[in-house]
C-alpha cells in the first residue's frame, strides 16, 4: 500500500516511524521505507522535486472549515471521522463534550478561524492562545518564544515574524487538506496553499513546508555517507525472508509488541549498536511478558494457550538470525535518516528548544515528512532517540506543565 492510500484510509491520525514500515509495511513497506530516503536524498542534493514539511509539535491536532452536509463552518479534533463525525459549531457544542485547556482552544479556534474564509477542511496544529507568548532571553539572544507542547519555538526578537505573533490572539500551523462530498468519503492531502485563506491579524497561521529545499545541496562527504547507510540497508533487507516480512505485516499485533519491545529503548533514550544482542533481549522480553500472562492464569488450559503464543513467537523466529537482521535493516534506515535529518534543520528559519529546570537545551525539529512529487508517497522522518525521549522524560518541562493549566 503507498502512503499515500495510507493516510486516505486513516484521515491522518495516525503516521508509521520510516523504520517501523520494515515491522509494517512487508516486503512492499520495507521497499518504500528505503526508497523514501533515498527520494528525499535525491531531493537535498537538487536531482528532483520534492517537498518537505515541518512536524510542529502543536496540541491539539485542530480540523476546520466547512461541514458539506449543511455549509456551517465548524471546528474539530479526531473525533471527526468517527462513524458519526464529532464537530463544534457553537461553544454549547464544545461545553458537551470538553473540558479544560482542550475547551478553551477550541472556542478560540471557533471564534477566530471564521476569518481565514477556509474552504473545504484543512487540518492543523494549536500552537497558542492568550497568554502563550512571551518574550524572553535564551543563550543571551532576545526571543519571542511559545511552548505549546514538548518544544520551546523561539523567533528573534524584533523580527517581523515576531511581531506578527505578538498580535494574533492565536497561532496554528496547518499541514493536511481533505477533499470529499462527505468526511467518510474525504481524501488527505499533504500540505495546505496558505494562500487561498484570508489573512487575519488574530491570527497566525502557517503552512507547515519547509522553503528553500531548491537552494540546499549536500556535500558530497554527506551525500557519501548517505549512500552508504542505503546501500548497506538494501543488502540487508536482501537477507530477510520475504515470508517473515509477511507473516509480519499479517500479524499486526506481534509487529506493536516488536515496536512496544523498540519503545523501551527509545524512551531511556539509548542507541541500539549491537542488533544480535537486541534480537537475544526481545526474545528474553516476550518470555518475561508471557510469563507474567502464564501466571495469571488460573486454569490450566488458560496457561496452556498463553504458553503456546509464546512457542509461536519463539518458533517464528528461530536461531533468531531473521529478527536480528530485521533489527539491523531498523537500525541502519534510522543512521540514513538522522543524517538527513541534520541536514533539514538548517533549513529552519524558527529555533527551538528543550526547556529543563535547568534553563533552556538547544535541539531540532520535532522531525518532517517527505512528499515525493515524482511518487505521491509521504513518510514520516523524526530523530526518536532526541524528540521521543524527551516527549517522556520527566526532566524536560512540557508546555502543559503551568499552575492553573488543566
Amino acid at each position: 500500500m503507498k502512503f499515500s492510500e495510507f493516510i486516505t484510509e486513516q484521515k491522518n491520525t495516525h503516521m508509521t516511524h520510516i523504520e517501523d514500515k520494515v515491522l509494517y509495511g512487508g516486503v512492499d513497506g520495507t521497499r518504500q521505507a528505503i526508497m523514501a530516503l533515498r527520494s528525499l536524498r535525491d531531493m537535498l542534493g537538487g536531482q528532483h522535486d520534492g517537498n518537505v514539511s515541518v512536524k510542529w509539535d502543536g496540541a491539539p491536532a485542530i480540523f476546520a472549515g466547512i461541514d458539506p452536509r449543511d455549509s456551517r463552518f465548524f471546528v474539530a479534533k479526531k473525533g471527526i471521522f468517527n462513524k458519526s463525525p464529532k464537530v463544534y459549531k457553537s461553544d454549547a457544542d464544545i461545553d458537551a463534550d470538553t473540558s479544560g485547556d482542550l475547551s478553551i482552544k477550541l472556542k478560540l479556534a471557533l471564534q477566530y478561524l471564521p476569518a481565514l474564509g477556509i474552504k473545504g477542511v484543512i487540518q492543523g496544529d494549536f500552537l497558542y492562545g492568550p497568554g502563550d507568548v512571551k518574550t524572553q532571553k535564551i543563550s543571551g539572544q532576545s526571543y519571542v518564544t511559545f511552548h505549546p507542547n514538548t518544544l520551546v519555538y523561539a523567533i528573534p526578537a524584533g523580527t517581523e515574524m515576531a511581531k506578527q505573533v505578538n498580535t494574533a490572539k492565536i497561532g496554528i500551523v496547518w499541514h493536511t487538506t481533505y477533499k470529499g462530498a462527505s468526511f467518510e468519503s474525504m481524501r488527505a492531502s499533504y500540505g495546505v496553499d496558505v494562500s487561498k485563506l484570508r489573512t487575519s491579524r488574530n491570527v497566525w497561521s502557517q503552512d507547515a513546508m519547509l522553503r528553500d529545499m531548491t537552494n540546499m545541496t549536500m556535500t558530497k562527504k554527506e551525500t557519501d555517507e548517505v549512500n552508504a547507510y542505503l546501500s548497506t540497508a538494501g543488502r540487508i533487507f536482501n537477507t530477510i525472508s520475504g515470508s517473515t516480512l509477511k507473516a509480519l505485516q499479517e500479524d499486526q499485533k506481534l509487529a506493536q509488541l516488536i515496536e512496544q519491545f523498540n519503545n523501551t529503548y527509545v524512551r531511556k533514550g539509548e542507541v541500539i549498536t549491537n542488533s544480535k544482542m537486541h534480537a537475544r533481549r526481545c526474545v528474553a522480553w516476550f518470555k518475561a511478558k508471557y510469563k507474567k500472562e502464564i501466571d495469571s492464569r488460573k486454569s490450566e488450559k488458560g496457561k496452556a494457550t498463553q504458553q503456546a503464543k509464546l512457542d509461536g513467537i519463539i518458533s517464528f523466529f528461530g536461531d533468531m538470525t531473521q529478527l536480528a537482521n530485521i533489527f539491523e535493516l531498523q537500525r541502519v534506515i534510522i543512521l540514513a535518516k538522522l543524517k538527513l535529518i541534520n541536514i533539514l534543520n538548517r533549513l529552519g528559519n524558527v529555533d527551538t528548544f528543550l526547556k529543563t529546570s535547568k534553563g533552556y537545551k538547544t535541539t531540532g525539529q520535532e522531525g518532517y515528512v517527505a512528499i515525493d512529487t515524482l511518487g505521491g508517497d509521504a513518510v514520516k522522518i523524526v530523530d526518536r532517540l532526541e524528540f521521543s525521549y524527551a516527549n517522556f522524560s520527566s526532566d524536560i518541562l512540557k508546555g502543559w506543565d503551568k499552575p492553573g493549566r488543566r
